[in-house]
């Protein structure tokens, strides 16, 4: 299993620079793990680009399907308080938003201290140098994309 992170996600439903590695990492490891939030996130996303016309009405129902199917068989780490005091101490110790706090806390949540066998998969930067230095192996390097140090 592997932690996905919604940036790692929408590049699996719309076209984008990642949406080839994403791919890849996914017919990798098909069993997929996730915060409680990412279809909230998935949806955010979706209405952003559709406003600013960039999607149509057709794509985005083609969009929220998948993402309606992918969540039919996705785990989910759920909202807690554990997650909630995980999330703090990520905010006072990386340059995170509340927004990948959340994410990464519920993603150390399901490791269950075992980070360093962990791999969660995200294409945002920031997100992605916070899980390094909280112990994951982080993707998606193996497919040729690397994240700055």
């Amino acid at each position: 299993m592997m932690f996905w992170d919604s940036s790692a996600l929408i590049p699996l439903f719309l076209e984008e620079s990642g949406s080839q590695a994403m791919q890849k990492i996914s017919r990798e490891e098909s069993d997929m793990v996730v915060w409680w939030g990412t279809v909230l996130e998935c949806r955010s996303a979706l209405s952003r680009w559709q406003r600013k016309g960039k999607l149509t009405n057709i794509t985005v129902d083609w969009a929220l399907e998948f993402v309606k199917r992918l969540s039919e068989v996705w785990s989910e780490v759920l909202p807690s308080e554990r997650v909630r005091s995980i999330a703090t101490r990520l905010l006072m110790t990386h340059p995170l938003r509340t927004a990948d706090a959340l994410p990464l806390a519920a993603a150390i949540v399901w490791a269950d201290g075992n980070e360093a066998t962990c791999r969660f998969v995200c294409l945002d930067a920031r997100l992605g140098i916070a899980a390094r230095q909280e112990g994951f192996v982080v993707l998606p390097q193996a497919a040729g994309i690397t994240l700055p140090e």
